[in-house]
C-alpha cells in the first residue's frame, strides 16, 4: 500500500506542475483573490460547476474570463436577463424554405467554459434548459439530443444585493453546483495594485497554458488520489451531522436545520478533496483538505429553518459548529 501511495504521490507531483503556471498567468490580470482562483481550478479538475456570489465589481466575471483565456478552450459569456429564452441559450430549429425542412442552429451553450452572468435574472424556462446541460452534459433541441464537448463547465455569478427583477434559483439547480463561493472585498494593498493595474491603457495578454486534453489527463490522475477509510468515514460523518445533528451531540442544531446535505454532497466533497490534494502536489487526502474545502461544498446544501433565520443563524454558522465539534481522524 505504501508503495502505491508513493507512486501516486510522484505521479501527482509531476502532473500538477501546470497549476503554478496557470495560477501565475491568471495573476497577471487578477490581483489577490487567491481563494477564488484556487477554487476555479479545483472545479475544472473535479469536473463540477461553480456558483459565485458577491457584490458587483469584485472581478468575478474577469476572473472567469481570464481563466478561459489561459485554457485553450472555447469560451462563451451569457448575460442572463428576464427576457432571455431557452432558444437564446441552447439554440433552435430553423426552417429552410428551399427544401421545406428544418435544420438545427446550435446556441452559445455549445462551448467548454460557460460564464452565466447574473444567473438569477433569467426565468424558470431558461434555468431548466441550463439544468439539463449542467447535469446530463447534453442539450435537446426539438427531437434531437446533442452531447456537449468535454470539458464542460458552467461558472455562474449572482449578486446578493439588487434583488429586484431576479428569480431565486430552485434548490434542485443550486444543488447541481459543486461549489458555491462567497467573494469578499480585496485588502487595502491589493486595491492599490488593482487601481494601478486597471487605470492604464496597457493591455495584459494571457498565454494559453493547458489544453482540453491536459485537463482530461489531469482529471484521470485526480481520480487516482488516495483517500483513507478513516477520511471517507469523516466525510460521511460531516454530511450526516447536517441531517441528524443530535446523533453527534449537536442537539442545539436540530431545530435550526430544515434539510441537510444530500448524497451529492458526499460525492462532491470526496471529488473536491482529491482535486485540492492534487493542487497541493499530494497523492493523498488529509483531514485538513476536508475542513478547508468543506464550507464551499456544503454552504448551499444545508437549508435552515425559520427559527434559524429569526436568530440570524446561517448555514455557514451551522457548518462551522459541525466542523469544530466533529472529531478529526
Amino acid at each position: 500500500m505504501e508503495q502505491d501511495i508513493k507512486a501516486i504521490n510522484e505521479k501527482v507531483q509531476k502532473e500538477s506542475l501546470f497549476v503554478k503556471g496557470l495560477t501565475a498567468e491568471i495573476g497577471k490580470v487578477i490581483v489577490g483573490q487567491q481563494y477564488l482562483v484556487e477554487r476555479l481550478l479545483i472545479s475544472i479538475l473535479a469536473n463540477g460547476h461553480v456558483l459565485l456570489e458577491g457584490v458587483p465589481g469584485l472581478a468575478k466575471t474577469l476572473s472567469v474570463k481570464t481563466l478561459a483565456d489561459a485554457v485553450d478552450t472555447k469560451f462563451q459569456r451569457l448575460q442572463f436577463t428576464p427576457d432571455l429564452l431557452p432558444a437564446d441559450l441552447i439554440g433552435t430549429m430553423i426552417y429552410s424554405p428551399k427544401d421545406g425542412g428544418f435544420s438545427v442552429k446550435k446556441g452559445p451553450i455549445f462551448a467548454n467554459i460557460i460564464l452565466a452572468d447574473e444567473i438569477n435574472r433569467a426565468p424558470a424556462k431558461v434555468q431548466s434548459a441550463l439544468l439539463e446541460a449542467m447535469q446530463e452534459r447534453q442539450v435537446t433541441i426539438g427531437t434531437e439530443t446533442f452531447k456537449l464537448d468535454e470539458p464542460f463547465l458552467v461558472l455562474a455569478t449572482q449578486n446578493p444585493i439588487e434583488q429586484e427583477g431576479t428569480y431565486p434559483l430552485p434548490e434542485a439547480q443550486v444543488d447541481r453546483f459543486m461549489l458555491k463561493l462567497k467573494i469578499t472585498y480585496p485588502k487595502k494593498d491589493e486595491e492599490r495594485q488593482i487601481m494601478e493595474r486597471m487605470t492604464t491603457d496597457k493591455e495584459i495578454k494571457v498565454k494559453k497554458i493547458i489544453s482540453p486534453d491536459n485537463i482530461i489527463k489531469a482529471r484521470s490522475t485526480v481520480n487516482e488520489v488516495y483517500i483513507d477509510e478513516k477520511i471517507k468515514n469523516y466525510i460521511i460523518d460531516v454530511v450526516f451531522a447536517t441531517r441528524q445533528p443530535e446523533e453527534y451531540g449537536l442537539n442545539d442544531l436540530k431545530n435550526l436545520i430544515s434539510y441537510g446535505a444530500s448524497p451529492r454532497a458526499t460525492i462532491y466533497l470526496t471529488k473536491v478533496a482529491k482535486a485540492y490534494a492534487f493542487m497541493q502536489g499530494r497523492g493523498y487526502v488529509i483531514p485538513e483538505d476536508i475542513k478547508t474545502i468543506g464550507m464551499d461544498v456544503l454552504r448551499h446544501r444545508v437549508i435552515v429553518t425559520y427559527e434559524a433565520e429569526a436568530e440570524n443563524t446561517t448555514s455557514e454558522d451551522i457548518l462551522k459548529n459541525i466542523f469544530d465539534h466533529l472529531e478529526v481522524p
